[in-house]
């Protein structure tokens, strides 16, 4: 509550500079220095007393704070004798430490002002006279306190729900970071498997050029990887359907996957071009990697994109692309579909029209 080190009890050990009246009602009334003495040291416990006891209220009001809350009663009764009158002000003290029980505050206030404007008057010398002044120091002291009390604990509840955003910002940015890292290399990954693995067989022919140009491309695509990764860490993605849609076609190529795909990407909305693009990845990483098929198919539109083959088919709806890849779909507003049997594999997907459908772009036979 009130920070750490020196800053927990600056605050509170700052008001302890009105336990100058009971000090000097000390000096005034006690002549002989054991008085003096005793007075003064009152006044020092109650004032560590004090300091020790705010916080634990603060932090629950559990049974140590009500001993030490006892302990500052009796303190406050036994300096009567050498400060007189003077010796209420430690009721104000009191009154603080009451409200940060945050224990039926109510009661405790009047309890506390009763005791202070007549119950403790009965014992001091000379009048016993309502003490009024003291009642209503006691009274304001209180009603700030509270005032304070509510503020802290609103401050305290910000803390702890800035914290959690924070908490909560910092495990979105993993999903998202780990989310694009698999989406970006498991797709590059399959192709420079592919592609290597048709620069050996070209080799093995002796076809040492377009071995070379497979290499070369190999090459290439590590390196454009490599940047991907480092964008897709600092969140900065650049993923285009029209960038995709010509990667896919030569994945397919050299994986020996007869293709049919759309010549262009003016039939999507513009909204979801980058979308798509993750699609299309995904969907083009699967068909390579699992399906061993001989043909795949990728048509869309406005707002939907399906991908086909007719390979083996399976349960490939399941992997950790796909559930990746349904979140970015579920967080545009749209559906992700699956559908796989004994032969032939489909992802379909489909997210809000944001216009009027135009005509579907046919997929074209490379």
């Amino acid at each position: 509550m009130w920070g750490s080190g020196w800053k927990r009890h600056f605050f509170p050990g700052f008001w302890l500079v009105y336990l100058g009246q009971p000090i000097s009602a000390v000096a005034k009334y006690q002549h002989a220095l054991p008085g003096q003495i005793a007075g003064y040291t009152i006044i020092g416990v109650f004032a560590v007393g004090y300091l020790v006891t705010l916080p634990m209220g603060w932090n629950g009001a559990g049974r140590p704070f009500w001993i030490c809350y006892a302990g500052e009663v009796a303190l406050t009764a036994a300096e009567v004798p050498f400060a007189h009158g003077d010796a209420l002000v430690f009721c104000v003290y009191l009154a603080v430490l009451t409200i940060a029980a945050r224990h039926r505050l109510a009661p405790a206030m009047i309890t506390v002002l009763v005791a202070t404007t007549t119950i403790a008057p009965r014992f001091l010398p000379g009048d016993h006279k309502i003490d009024w002044t003291g009642g209503f120091s006691v009274f304001l002291v209180s009603i700030a306190m509270i005032g304070f009390f509510k503020i802290i604990q609103s401050n305290i509840a910000l803390a702890a729900a800035r914290a959690e955003v924070a908490r909560l910002a910092a495990e979105n940015e993993r999903s998202r970071i780990a989310r694009d890292l698999h989406d970006l290399l498991g797709h590059s990954l399959t192709t420079i498997t592919v592609k290597a693995g048709l620069a050996r067989r070209l080799a093995e022919r002796g076809d040492a050029l377009r071995a070379r140009q497979e290499i070369t491309e190999v090459e290439q695509l590590t390196r454009r990887t490599l940047g991907d990764v480092r964008a897709a860490v600092a969140g900065h993605n650049d993923v285009t359907l029209a960038g995709e849609l010509a990667t896919s076609r030569e994945v397919l190529r050299a994986a020996g996957i007869q293709a049919e795909l759309p010549g262009s990407v003016d039939v999507v909305g513009p909204l979801y071009t980058e979308l798509f693009g993750w699609v299309l990845r995904e969907g083009i990483t699967n068909v390579v990697r699992h399906s061993r098929a001989d043909h795949a198919s990728v048509s869309f539109g406005p707002n939907w994109i399906e991908i086909s083959d007719d390979g083996v088919g399976g349960a490939q709806g399941a992997g950790n692309g796909i559930s990746g890849l349904r979140e970015r779909v579920t967080a545009a507003g749209g559906t992700l579909n699956v559908r796989s049997g004994l032969v032939g594999w489909r992802l379909r997907v489909e997210v809000p029209d944001p216009v009027a459908e135009p005509a579907v772009a046919e997929p074209a036979t490379v």
